[in-house]
């Protein structure tokens, strides 16, 4: 299958990036309607293969594959059941990014053209403790309209229309994390003034069709 492929070449990607160290972190993807594919716990996603994909219902009953399913499945399974142009989920420990997740931040200034126009705000969840379903409650005030998030002490959560959409908002979201905080050890970053940030969503609307 396909997507058990490319699920396993995004696990290598963020290993090798550095957004997650030893068994940190996990991948998901939709294949069709309450059918999902997610990495199995306990795995480095350097070292992940097809054989620790599982395939696993709404309710998290493993369909097909071998291992446990990883207790933060639950973040997975909600996002879907709440969005349905969700079609991937990722979530890793960033360093920059859980930097600014740990000091109890989310990056919601207009700072880089860019990230207002493939990320939007990035909100700052509530801490959650691992494995119960806090996590997937503090997510719920931004669900709706979010594309990536902080999660408080913990790391950071993107989603896309596609695998490969959900991790470049990852890429974007930890290179973002990083510029802001080169700019506040040269003394701050600056924002772009709000109608300038009009001008540009009206343009990317204009030019490539995208509304925020």
């Amino acid at each position: 299958m396909q997507q058990i492929k490319e699920l396993v070449e995004i696990c290598h990607r963020v290993y090798e990036r550095g957004y997650v160290s030893a068994y940190d972190g996990n991948i998901s993807v939709k294949i069709y309607n309450n059918r999902f594919l997610i990495t199995r716990s306990g795995v480095c996603k350097g070292e992940v293969s097809e054989d620790d994909i599982l395939e696993i219902d709404s309710s998290g009953k493993i369909l097909n594959g071998n291992g446990k399913l990883t207790t933060e499945a639950k973040i997975h399974l909600f996002t879907y059941s709440k969005r349905e142009n969700v079609n991937a989920v990722v979530h890793c420990h960033p360093v920059y990014a859980t930097g600014f997740a740990t000091f109890g931040e989310g990056l919601t200034k207009n700072i880089l053209p860019e990230v207002i126009l493939t990320l939007g705000e990035v909100p700052l969840c509530e801490y959650g403790t691992p494995s119960t379903d806090e996590l997937a409650k503090n997510m719920e005030p931004f669900i709706n309209d979010s594309w990536s998030m902080l999660l408080r002490n913990h790391g950071a959560v993107t989603f896309g229309k596609t695998l490969k959409e959900a991790y470049f908002k990852m890429e974007k979201l930890e290179q973002s994390a990083k510029i802001i905080f080169i700019a506040r050890m040269l003394g701050g970053e600056k924002e772009i003034p709000q109608e300038k940030v009009t001008e540009l969503l009206g343009i990317a609307k204009a030019t490539y069709g995208i509304e925020k």
